[in-house]
Parts: structure tokens; sequence; C-alpha cells
């Protein structure tokens, strides 16, 4: 798997999904499972993850690996 970012979605059925390149890459009934199941994929290849909330917007997202926009340091 190439490093697209991951992204942890509701389903319609009341599930939620991970899907990496428009591809489902794993299927899980709580959301807690989703994101862990996530996390482990975006760590590995170096990936952002992107946490969805239950209405589909994004609540959250991670980078993992080189971030292209890192957080500037406020001294």
């Amino acid at each position: 798997m190439s490093r697209k970012s991951v992204h942890t979605v509701p389903k319609s059925d009341g599930g939620w999904a991970n899907k990496a390149g428009g591809k489902t890459v794993s299927n899980h009934n709580s959301k807690a499972t989703a994101q862990e199941k996530g996390r482990e994929v975006a760590k590995k290849t170096g990936a952002e993850h992107v946490i969805h909330n239950k209405d589909g917007r994004i609540g959250q997202s991670n980078s993992y690996g080189r971030d292209p926009n890192p957080p500037k340091d406020k001294k």
C-alpha cells in the first residue's frame, strides 16, 4: 500500500470502515476498533490518518511519517 491517507468513515449500516486510496481496507462494528486499525495501517505506511465523525465531517487527523505541514513552534 502506498502513502495515501487512511480515512476512518461511518458506513450506512451503522458500522465503520477504513479506506485508503478509495478502497475499503477494513470494516468494523465500533468506531474505536476502526480507529485502532486505521492508526496501525497509517503508521505502517507513513500516511495521514483522517477520522470522520458520525455525520461524515472530519473530526480529527494525525500524521505518521513525514508531515508536509508540521506545526510551528511558538517560542
